[in-house]
């Protein structure tokens, strides 16, 4: 927390002399107290000077000056707020590797589930578009507030062929920056775009023309931030055929180029063995993106804390009818 006058803060050394001022007052009582020689009168005041319930106005009084002299200072926080025009796109391996069910129910499934999570935390106002990829990339749903559309398009998802991360990754990028363009917002020197692509990727690259990396520079060069999440176990496996002739092939996932492209990009990576993990990923991922840090004056906070811990006091003053000490 910071301060815009820091100075008035000094305002806060009526609190504790208020609160001295009154034990004084009160002590002073307590011993004038002597001169009382009816002893069932004496006792009564003592009786009352004891009671917590005078006692608790009166905090509440000294937190409503603490509260008011600190808005005088006019402090500030840093606040995650909603980024405007920020724009998201889901990319998503549909190779046939996702048919492994290493990570149950199968790995497109659970990716699935793990992405309509996503879209219940990601801000409201933010535009999310879908882009699925195997062989060749696919633009499935231009992004969009609709969240029911994305979810549609995330329902029309089945595992196919092979793994061009690079031309998806391509094809994500592209398809971030022409959203934000419609809206006028274009990369600024040493900044990033509102955008994010979150990838989801369970193999080595095996199709397509654009490699990992060079998808990933291009995407560092229009502002694009990467958020991949490379999907299964070392073990996982797609089995094929029936009975005897059933065929295992290995499917492990491919960390190490995830992990890259997020890097060069200046995004982050995760690995996701199970859909537990996956699940809260993604739920966080919704959480964080599409939002900013902020520095905002909270003066207001202060000012309403002073105005109801001050009605409070004095309410429970008169309703315990406790006089000050």
């Amino acid at each position: 927390m910071s301060f815009v006058t820091p100075l008035f803060l000094l305002a806060l050394i009526v609190v504790p002399a208020t609160a001295i001022f009154l034990i004084v007052m009160n002590r002073r009582r307590a011993r004038n107290a002597i001169a009382f020689t009816n002893l069932d009168v004496l006792a009564s005041v003592a009786e009352r000077q004891r009671s917590w319930k005078r006692w608790v106005p009166v905090g509440l009084i000294l937190l409503a000056l603490a509260c008011a002299a600190t808005a005088l200072a006019r402090p500030r926080v840093h606040l995650s707020v909603p980024e405007e025009n920020a724009t998201v796109i889901l990319l998503v391996d549909v190779s046939g590797s996702m048919r492994a069910n290493d990570v149950e129910p199968s790995r497109l499934d659970a990716a699935v589930d793990a992405m309509r999570q996503f879209l219940v935390k990601v801000p409201k106002n933010v535009k999310v578009g879908l882009v699925a990829f195997s062989s060749s990339p696919e633009v499935l749903a231009q992004p969009t507030t609709d969240r029911q559309s994305i979810n549609d398009g995330l329902g029309f998802l089945a595992p196919e062929a092979g793994t061009a991360l690079g031309d998806g990754l391509v094809t994500a990028t592209k398809l971030a920056v022409t959203s934000l363009a419609k809206q006028g917002v274009r990369k600024e020197d040493g900044k990033f775009l509102p955008a994010a692509i979150v990838l989801e990727s369970d193999g080595a690259q095996n199709r397509g023309t654009a490699s990992p990396i060079q998808a990933a520079q291009l995407a560092k060069k229009a502002g694009v931030r990467v958020y991949g999440v490379a999907l299964g176990t070392p073990n996982g496996k797609v089995k094929f055929g029936f009975g005897l002739f059933t065929n295992s092939i290995p499917v492990p996932p491919d960390p190490a180029t995830v992990h890259a492209v997020s890097r060069i990009t200046g995004g982050k990576s995760f690995n996701a063995r199970d859909a537990s993990r996956l699940s809260t990923v993604y739920r966080d991922l919704g959480s964080s993106i599409g939002r900013k840090t902020e520095l905002r004056e909270i003066t207001q906070w202060f000012a309403i804390g002073a105005a109801i811990l001050l009605i409070s006091g004095v309410a429970l003053a008169r309703a315990w009818s406790s006089p000050l000490p």
